[in-house]
């Protein structure tokens, strides 16, 4: 709305400063972490008033058993302060911006199936087959929409003379003119991405903040990514690829922190509130589309490293069991490991915080190790 009313700056001339996409994202984060905020304590007492609370720890874990009777499905004011600051600061001329609240909305829809069942009538809530069949007809939808229309990148469209499609080509880190083809590939390629992206953001929602936090060091440097991969400048100099339109995902990710260091504010230890399914599948589902969207699907394998090391150690976990009849962790997933081993649950969380931000900063300085 506001970049709208820019466009009249003629008349209030101040409004220009919504033109610039810096202001606009620095405003985004303040906004959605005040209105967080003043929302949050409202918000818990409507989840407790319909007792939308936490049923039990998990099996195994006796040190959980307190959390009983926390409300859950605090995802819905994620995705509700990231909807609206977007409704606020961002520019639906820009095609991602649409496509993302979409995608970001659907996957939240899922989970919070999910959760509503948890509650309600079977403590199980969907199936896993119920809840995969979910996401990948959101994250094919997108898929097909940038399919249809791609990603247009200006590295990529010098090396059209020689037969790579610009949409369905994928960059390799630390590579500067390496390029896979994917062709039709490209579809299942991408339900992959935001699919398992998803998944392990889900897996690592078991403590209190833990979600939240890793997933707001993969957004503060998946913003650093778009910016820079946006600006035609910044992106030849550096050599990668240029993504036309993608400094706009920047706002986004903006109003993305903004509401995780609001929610942050009552998850953090101990939690006032649970992010559950809805929250996770859809911070998933952002992370995975943003890295698509800007050419760096396989650094986000760095980037979300934390939530890598989650996913693959559920996979090794039950691998190893159903191959060998032994366990290979504790507990899977990894921070239940450490929790097992006898860390307190604060110093397992902000240890993985840290690990976070140093995925992020290893995938940051990748950008001049090409």
């Amino acid at each position: 709305m506001l970049y709208l009313l820019a466009s009249h700056s003629d008349v209030f001339g101040p409004l220009r400063l919504f033109q610039y996409i810096t202001f606009r994202t620095a405003s985004s984060i303040v906004f959605a972490l005040t209105l967080s905020i003043v929302m949050g304590p409202l918000f818990i007492r409507t989840l407790q008033s319909f007792s939308a609370s936490q049923l039990a720890g998990r099996e195994g874990l006796d040190m959980h058993e307190h959390k009983q009777g926390t409300p859950t499905m605090g995802g819905v004011l994620v995705v509700a302060v990231l909807s609206l600051t977007m409704l606020l600061f961002g520019n639906f001329s820009n095609r991602y911006i649409p496509m993302m609240l979409l995608m970001t909305i659907g996957l939240a829809a899922v989970g919070f199936i999910d959760d509503f069942l948890k509650l309600t009538k079977n403590p199980k809530g969907l199936s896993s087959k119920q809840k995969l069949l979910g996401q990948i007809f959101i994250s094919g939808a997108v898929a097909c929409a940038l399919y249809i229309h791609p990603v247009e990148s200006a590295r990529l469209w010098m090396l059209e003379a020689v037969g790579v499609h610009h949409g369905t080509a994928i960059t390799v880190p630390f590579f500067k003119d390496v390029l896979i083809e994917l062709s039709w590939l490209y579809v299942p390629f991408v339900i992959l991405v935001i699919v398992g992206t998803s998944n392990a953001v889900n897996l690592t929602d078991g403590l209190d903040g833990l979600a939240a936090g890793s997933a707001l060091a993969s957004a503060v440097a998946l913003a650093g990514l778009a910016y820079l991969i946006g600006n035609i400048k910044f992106s030849t100099y550096l050599n990668v690829a240029y993504v036309r339109d993608a400094g706009e995902l920047c706002v986004f990710l903006g109003a993305l922190v903004g509401a995780l260091l609001g929610f942050l504010w009552f998850n953090a230890h101990p939690a006032e509130i649970f992010m559950g399914d809805t929250g996770s599948l859809a911070l998933g589902g952002i992370i995975g589309t943003v890295a698509i969207i800007i050419k760096q699907e396989l650094l986000l394998l760095i980037i979300g490293g934390v939530f890598v090391a989650e996913a693959l150690s559920v996979i090794l976990q039950v691998a190893s069991f159903r191959l060998r009849g032994k366990r290979i962790f504790l507990m899977a997933p990894l921070h239940h490991h450490f929790e097992k081993k006898g860390w307190a649950e604060s110093k397992v969380i902000v240890r993985f915080w840290i690990m976070s931000f140093i995925f992020t900063m290893m995938a940051l300085a990748s950008l001049k190790l090409r």
